[in-house]
Order: structure tokens, then C-alpha cells, then sequence
């Protein structure tokens, strides 16, 4: 039990929540988290059904989704520990409006929404501070939305392969996502990122080896996502 509350205590460290919460508030809410754990590829939630809890990332990785009319799945975001979802239906007590499913392992923190309403009740800061979140979120959709409106398929492939991009060994600035992954995350199919990832191979833009793709040309996928931006 000690070592749950350690936990608990240092994901709320991450997240948002902590310096919003007195002394008498954080017992409590520590007191009504419920940590769970989910397998990597194994569903957490499903849009459409009940809304009665929000959840902390205490580890691992975690994907929001929305299902498309033609079957495929659009990424809306991914994560990490201190990251906090289902505040929506938390606050309204409606149905989820995401899909959310484990990528790695993942151990997360659920509070129910009898536990946490109470609190938001009476701290209005930490009501500030979610309406905050859901107003970031909102914005990030309607960004999102701008994107798939204006930007072709290229440049929003651009956009999200600098965006992903981390050093891997030897220096190598690398996306590890599959294209697959990639498709979603942009709102295309897999066939057309292939089509797009081919070109851009051939022309030494970016190079593809086990399933990794190595940003060849970071200036150039720049101009193509219509920005300039260093990795």
C-alpha cells in the first residue's frame, strides 16, 4: 500500500493536478485512485460508451483514436505519465468521445467522477486548470481540422514525421512509428503514405531500413510541411 501511494504521489507530480491541490485535498485524491493495468494493443476505453471516470498515465503509453466512416482509425494524440484523459465525460457525465488503447504496457490511475467532482467544486483553480485542459484540447482538434481541410497529404505527412522525430543511435534522426501508425496519425491510408514515403526515399529526403525511417533531409521535409523547423 506505501509503495502504491509513492506511486500515485510521483505521477501526480507530473501532471497538472499537483499544485492545485492542498495538503487535505491530495490525501483524498490519492485515497480515491484506483490504479489498473492494460496490456500493449488491448483497448482502455470506447467512444459512445458511459463516461463515469478520468485517468491518469501513471506508465506507460496510451493513443486517443477516433474511428472513421471508412473503417480506419484517426490518431488524435498520444500519452505519456502525468498526461490525464476523460476529462470530458468526467465533467459532463456523457459518453466517452474517443476511442483510447494501450500502445505499450500501461498502468494508469482511475478516478471515478463521485470522487472527483466534489473537488472541483470546491477549488476553483483546479476547475480552472481542467477547463484549461479542455480548451487546449478543443484547440488542438480544431488545428487538426485546419490541417486535414488545407494541407494535402504530403505535408501533413511532413508536419508529423518532424514532429515524431527523435535521435536514435549513431545520431540518426529517426521516426519509429510504422506507416500504419502514420496513416492515422494524418488522416490518409497506408497505401498513400507508402506511395508518398517511396518518393521522398528516392530522392534522398529520408531513408527507410527495419521498419525505422531515418530523416535524411530535415530542410526539406520543412518546406514540404510548409514550416521551418530544426530536429
Amino acid at each position: 500500500m506505501a509503495e502504491t501511494r509513492k506511486e500515485v504521489v510521483e505521477a501526480l507530480r507530473k501532471s497538472f493536478l499537483f499544485p492545485l491541490l492542498g495538503p487535505d485535498e491530495r490525501d483524498r485524491f490519492i485515497a480515491a485512485a484506483h490504479p489498473r493495468s492494460w496490456s500493449a494493443g488491448t483497448p482502455i476505453v470506447a467512444m459512445d460508451e458511459p463516461g463515469t471516470s478520468m485517468m491518469l498515465v501513471l506508465v506507460g503509453t496510451v493513443r486517443i483514436s477516433r474511428p472513421s466512416s471508412e473503417g480506419r482509425s484517426i490518431v488524435l494524440a498520444e500519452l505519456r505519465p502525468g498526461a490525464v484523459f476523460g476529462e470530458i465525460a468526467l465533467l459532463d457525465g456523457g459518453p466517452r468521445t474517443a476511442d483510447v488503447g494501450a500502445v505499450t504496457n500501461c498502468t494508469l490511475l482511475v478516478f471515478e467522477r463521485r470522487d472527483f467532482v466534489p473537488l472541483l467544486e470546491h477549488n476553483w483553480p483546479l476547475a480552472e486548470a481542467v477547463l484549461k485542459m479542455v480548451c487546449e484540447r478543443l484547440r488542438r482538434a480544431d488545428a487538426y481540422i485546419a490541417d486535414l481541410a488545407f494541407s494535402d497529404l504530403p505535408g501533413r505527412l511532413a508536419k508529423t514525421l518532424i514532429a515524431r522525430a527523435h535521435r536514435g543511435p549513431g545520431g540518426a534522426v529517426i521516426v519509429d512509428d510504422t506507416q500504419g501508425a502514420l496513416a492515422a496519425m494524418i488522416g490518409g491510408s497506408r497505401e498513400a503514405v507508402n506511395r508518398c514515403l517511396r518518393k521522398w526515399e528516392k530522392a534522398g529526403t529520408i531513408a527507410m531500413s527495419s521498419g525505422r525511417i531515418a530523416l535524411a533531409d530535415s530542410e526539406e521535409l520543412a518546406r514540404l510541411a510548409g514550416e521551418s523547423k530544426e530536429v
